[in-house]
């Protein structure tokens, strides 16, 4: 989920290059959080967040991104609400929103996590992803991209976890999907994280660890050696989720109840 040029793929690999099994971080520090804590209708706080605005970040999405209250703002629980809404808006028939850390926190390795309630109608593109700080100089995929979480509405039991670079990016990319037994992800908050060491990023939901990638498995360059920043969005349509159909009932939310960074250094 990203300024994408091409289309994340289905393709997927295991526990790539793990043959004893990753091992989680240790001396884990928290170094950076929001908890969304303010009065409702508040926007994010900016010196932890900027709103990026516009339209088609490279994945034909259908959604107008705005920097207004009704599609990101704090609901007074606790919690960042980012609202899908169907309205006519800036040539485009939908609006939501896209949150980041650029420019605010920016790091290299360690543990990111956030607790979130997503959406899985139909059409809906929820994800909780970062990019490379180094995109405006060396562009993407050569920046990088580690998606944490995102989610197609059409498969309400299903995220993925994702890994983007020179030589495994868009169909080529590396991932896993990582399916709920007997529940789906909109029913309740689930914890979605990554841990990122020097020679491996490993991910989770709750405590599962379900996917990990060493250094030495992707084809091309391993480019996660520098500070990423995070990204959080609601988008509609683009070519992997499809549009919404007469199934999805507007608007949509995407709960965040916390976000924490920690560092393991």
């Amino acid at each position: 989920m990203t300024r994408w040029l091409s289309l994340l793929s289905a393709a997927v690999i295991g526990l790539a290059g793990c043959s004893t099994g990753p091992e989680p971080l240790t001396n884990l520090t928290l170094v950076w959080e929001d908890n969304f804590d303010g009065a409702a209708g508040q926007l994010p706080n900016p010196t932890n967040w900027q709103l990026d605005v516009g339209t088609d970040w490279g994945n034909s999405q259908l959604e107008y991104d705005t920097d207004r209250a009704s599609n990101a703002s704090l609901d007074g629980n606790g919690h960042l609400v980012i609202t899908a809404r169907q309205e006519s808006y800036m040539g485009s028939a939908y609006t939501s929103a896209r949150i980041t850390t650029e420019g605010r926190h920016e790091q290299e390795q360690g543990r990111f996590e956030a607790r979130i309630r997503i959406p899985t109608s139909r059409g809906m593109w929820p994800a909780f992803w970062m990019l490379g700080a180094n995109l405006p100089e060396v562009g993407w995929p050569q920046a990088g991209e580690i998606d944490i979480m995102e989610n197609f509405g059409r498969e309400p039991s299903k995220v993925m976890g994702t890994l983007h670079g020179p030589g495994y990016s868009g169909g080529n990319s590396i991932g896993r999907t990582y399916e709920l037994v007997g529940s789906q992800f909109d029913a309740d908050f689930h914890i979605f994280a990554v841990e990122w060491s020097s020679d491996e990023i490993n991910w989770f939901v709750d405590s599962t660890l379900y996917f990990s990638v060493k250094a030495s498995s992707p084809p091309g360059a391993w480019v996660f050696d520098h500070p990423f920043y995070l990204i959080l969005n609601l988008a509609v349509g683009g070519g992997p989720p499809g549009p919404p159909d007469a199934s999805t009932v507007f608007p949509q939310t995407m709960l965040v109840d916390w976000v924490r960074v920690y560092s393991a250094k």
